[in-house]
């Protein structure tokens, strides 16, 4: 008996689901030979076609410039995180760092801390003739930079192994416009390395001196005179990002703490860990485990204004391209409208045939969320191929002095297609429920009273 009853509910389920699947399935069926049918009227099928394009510009519009706001923040944080270490641990006192070799050391066995680095910061102004301007110095171990950073292989002319604590010995390039007399000192000047668009401010190349003139000057008979020495250029990087490839340079450290009148002193510790979005708690349980006296900044609270601002650039952008979407929105309404009105007849008789108010109204909402779906589909693959060719061809050229880099990145991501999907489509069903509500309420009797 009991295996009776469990047959006849499975059969009763079957039976059911069968029926509901019918239903949907004729439901679906009127609603698209609705879309395809010849109209009295031709303004409905124009207003059809208008709806169906609008939805599929503003989806296409929406996915370009999410992958427009995500190429950007992409792109910066790339070259930022591929520039700068993720940590930077300072002494609060200005006198910088003393004794830090055992300080770093037992800072880079810390949990999720990858590797660590010594480096001096310091303003400076360099020049080579009459050409001059500021920049930010930075004293560094290549062999522990390379560790935090990888802006020394973004090496474009030149080579970073002049930076070596301990360089082999080379033969000297001596450029044209110096004199063979003076290659014997410029043979022992030491080495620094320029961003691409300061040596070409400076007009220096690969083998010209600069003058690198420090703000800490020595007190004489005559007062603080500003402290120079003069450097040889033996390298010139390209970061691609303008702020580091326009400011920065790059000496050995022993250099910028003769240079800056530092005896075995660093102003930074610099350090690279495994997660860079938990920076912000490394970070602080590494200044824990300093001491007092040390604070650290991370690259998320450097850069916090500028993702800050990106973000916000992507909701707006969100909303304000998405008013496209709503005014498709309402030509799907006013289309969904018109039909109900000329289909009053078909309504009456399908209604007199038996079929549901409840199917009725599905009948026009599935032909609202028709639309909806096409031009989604059309705005989905419009969008993901315009931003594609805009990556890989690089199709659009920027200023890099205003915009930090050359193109317009695109970087177009599956979850903002499934978002913009999501949204496109409810806003094209909330478009259906008062077209929906207003075929159900139509009555036999009076649609059909003078046919």
């Amino acid at each position: 008996m009991r295996s009776d009853a469990r047959k006849a509910r499975i059969l009763f389920r079957y039976n059911e689901l069968s029926l509901r699947l019918f239903r949907m399935q004729f439901e679906l069926f009127v609603a698209a030979r609705y879309l395809r049918a010849k109209r009295r009227q031709a303004v409905i099928g124009v207003i059809t076609v208008i709806s169906i394009i609008g939805v599929a510009a503003g989806v296409a519009s929406l996915i370009v410039a999410l992958a427009i706001n995500n190429g950007f923040r992409q792109d910066l944080q790339d070259r930022l995180l591929g520039s700068t270490s993720h940590i930077n641990l300072l002494r609060i006192a200005s006198d910088g760092i003393r004794n830090w070799q055992p300080l770093l050391e037992r800072l880079e066995k810390q949990p999720h801390v990858v590797a660590g680095a010594p480096a001096i910061y310091e303003q400076v102004l360099i020049s080579r003739g009459a050409r001059a301007q500021g920049a930010v110095l930075k004293g560094i171990l290549p062999q522990d930079e390379r560790k935090v950073s990888a802006i020394l292989d973004s090496i474009k002319q030149g080579s970073a192994a002049s930076l070596d604590e301990t360089p082999p010995e080379s033969p000297t390039t001596v450029t044209d416009d110096e004199s063979d007399s003076a290659s014997a000192r410029t043979a022992s000047l030491p080495p620094i390395i320029l961003g691409k668009d300061l040596a070409d401010e400076l007009g220096a190349t690969v083998g010209s001196l600069v003058t690198v003139t420090s703000p800490q000057g020595e007190l004489t008979p005559f007062g603080i005179v500003p402290k120079y020495k003069r450097f040889k250029v033996t390298g010139v990087f390209a970061s691609g990002f303008f702020d580091y490839d326009n400011t920065w340079a790059f000496i050995r450290l022993s250099d910028a703490q003769r240079l800056f009148d530092l005896t075995d002193v660093v102003s930074v510790l610099e350090f690279k860990v495994d997660d860079i979005y938990q920076a912000g708690v490394i970070s602080q349980k590494l200044e824990a485990e300093a001491g007092k006296g040390f604070m650290s900044t991370n690259w998320m609270e450097q850069n916090r204004a500028l993702f800050h601002a990106l973000r916000l650039e992507r909701v707006v952008t969100f909303i304000t391209i998405g008013l496209i979407v709503f005014v498709a929105a309402l030509n799907i309404l006013i289309s969904l409208i018109m039909m109900v009105m000329e289909k009053t007849r078909d309504i009456a008789v399908l209604v007199s045939m038996g079929a549901k108010r409840r199917q009725i109204r599905r009948i026009f909402m599935y032909q609202g969320i028709l639309i909806g779906v096409i031009g989604t589909a059309l705005g989905l693959i419009a969008g993901f191929a315009l931003s594609w060719a805009g990556g890989h061809y690089h199709l659009f050229s920027l200023s890099a002095e205003v915009y930090s880099i050359d193109y317009v990145p695109f970087a177009p991501r599956p979850m903002d297609g499934l978002l913009v999907a999501l949204v496109a489509i409810g806003v094209s069903f909330i478009a259906t429920l008062y077209p929906s509500w207003s075929a159900a309420s139509v009555l036999p009797a009076e649609a059909l009273r003078y046919e």
